[in-house]
């Protein structure tokens, strides 16, 4: 390989972080707390070698290989044919222990503990070695000046060797765990957050990498890394036109529709139609050959197929042709960052031109984060410089009463802003429809009319006759 040539560490959502994976013949610590997954990822970066026709090494100082092998395949990761060296005290090859002399006898001397790692690079000249843990030096020596030199020389003979070298340690306040930061290329944290396992790249000497906290899992199918949005490091060229609802007088509303790439919220009190309303976009899209995606986190999928065939739109068949995926949320069941990872492979796989978040509140509770419309906001941004059409559904407290445009001061989300509500009227509730707010365009400023019917949605004629809707207190003029 060329010098400065970057591996993969077999975990697609690191290599982003990492700026495309690892650079060869240097050495990284990945550090965390027991649990947090700091053998997964070694687990990975090996068979990710073997897969490449690499040579792999483990290298162990407290699992047999049996053990490894069992944990492995049930992550779905194989290593049948990665080499194993295994320096467990059980195998008691520490008996006899000696003062030493090892790689580089003017360097320092060694146990013998050295010679079978020695006889191992040099039997298998592995490109890619990985050690479990650094952390055991310290228990060979209780010298810090003999330690560290072990260890130095450890990773320098393996590196000079011709292999990439990952290794893991215990998050420790010791000394000798503080030292071996200096000692490697690079370095990556593991963490419990209050909420969600969280990874961050704290050094990597010669490369540039994606600071900051990137939540991961670890399922049965491994390590699964979300990087954090990056909104601005993504765009597509689209051309910005106005989007017709297939409604007339909504578009007259909106003064011809609303525009592509932008973000609207539809906003309201409970079962004033603000899922009807967008998924009247959706269908229009569909018509035209466009695919969208809804994402709800309050409703199940089949109930939206059932309210939206009581109105007459034709949502199973528009599934059944791949112009609509419906994505059920399970509360606390995504991170920020993998949400929006799965709504990113959705846009760049499947060419989504439309997507609809059900709501903002259902949202910010599924993430369990405190910058909730942080969160949001990097997602909305990233999909209007994707070109994509989002809709995001608010719900208001109140039934009735002061207009409030939203209950989590999230109006600065939206390029656009279109409200319903209900209004009582000659004793009966009634519900309307009005525009806020358009960034790209002027918009109608009255207010009309807002039925649902077993035909679809229906916007009326404008409310002239009538004052005081939106402060709760219509009166006829």
């Amino acid at each position: 390989m060329k010098e400065g040539q970057k591996i993969s560490t077999g975990i697609s959502g690191l290599d982003e972080i990492l700026d495309g994976g690892l650079i060869t013949e240097q050495s990284y610590l990945i550090q965390g707390g027991p649990g947090t997954g700091k053998s997964t990822i070694g687990y990975h970066f090996l068979e990710q070698g073997v897969k490449e026709g690499e040579s792999s090494l483990y290298i162990s100082f407290g699992e047999s290989s049996d053990n490894v092998n069992n944990n492995a395949n049930k992550l779905g990761i194989s290593l049948e044919d990665v080499h194993f060296l295994d320096l467990n005290p059980e195998t008691n090859i520490t008996e006899g222990f000696e003062p030493y002399s090892v790689f580089a006898t003017s360097e320092v001397e060694t146990s013998s503990i050295f010679q079978p790692i020695i006889e191992a690079v040099d039997k298998y000249k592995p490109k890619r070695v990985f050690l479990d843990s650094i952390t055991m030096f310290q228990f060979l020596n209780q010298d810090p000046f003999q330690t560290r030199n072990m260890a130095l020389s450890f990773i320098k003979y393996i590196c000079n060797s011709g292999a990439t070298l990952l290794m893991t340690s215990e998050l420790s306040q010791k000394s000798t765990e503080k030292e071996a930061t200096f000692w490697v290329d690079g370095i990556v944290n593991l963490e419990f957050s209050q909420s969600w396992r969280t990874l961050k790249v704290i050094k990597y000497r010669g490369s540039d990498f994606s600071s900051g906290n990137h939540a991961f899992k670890i399922s049965g199918e491994g390590f699964s890394v979300f990087p954090a949005l990056r909104p601005n490091k993504y765009s597509r060229h689209f051309i910005s036109s106005a989007v017709s609802s297939g409604v007339n007088e909504l578009d007259e509303l909106l003064h011809g529709g609303i525009e592509k790439g932008t973000t609207t919220m539809v906003t309201g009190p409970t079962g004033v139609g603000k899922t009807n309303l967008c998924v009247q976009f959706i269908k229009e899209a569909a018509s035209r050959g466009e695919r969208s995606a809804i994402y709800t986190f309050e409703e199940s999928k089949e109930l939206i197929l059932k309210r939206s065939e009581s109105i007459n739109v034709p949502i199973r068949n528009m599934i059944d042709k791949g112009f609509l995926k419906i994505e059920s949320i399970e509360p606390l069941s995504y991170s920020p960052d993998e949400f929006s990872k799965m709504v990113r492979n959705d846009v760049e796989n499947n060419d989504t031109k439309f997507v609809m978040i059900d709501s903002i509140g259902g949202y910010g509770m599924a993430v369990r984060e405190e910058n909730t419309l942080e969160r949001l906001h990097s997602l909305t941004v990233y999909l209007q410089n994707m070109g994509v059409t989002t809709f995001l559904i608010n719900e208001t407290k109140s039934i009735t009463g002061t207009l409030e445009a939203t209950s989590m001061h999230a109006s600065y989300l939206a390029d656009n802003i279109i409200f319903l509500r209900y209004y009582e009227m000659g004793g009966e509730l009634q519900k309307a429809i009005g525009v806020l707010k358009k960034r790209l365009s002027d918009f109608e400023k009255s207010i009309r009319r807002y039925h649902i019917t077993k035909n679809g949605i229906q916007v009326g004629e404008q409310l002239s006759g009538i004052k005081g809707i939106l402060s709760n207190n219509p009166q006829s003029i």
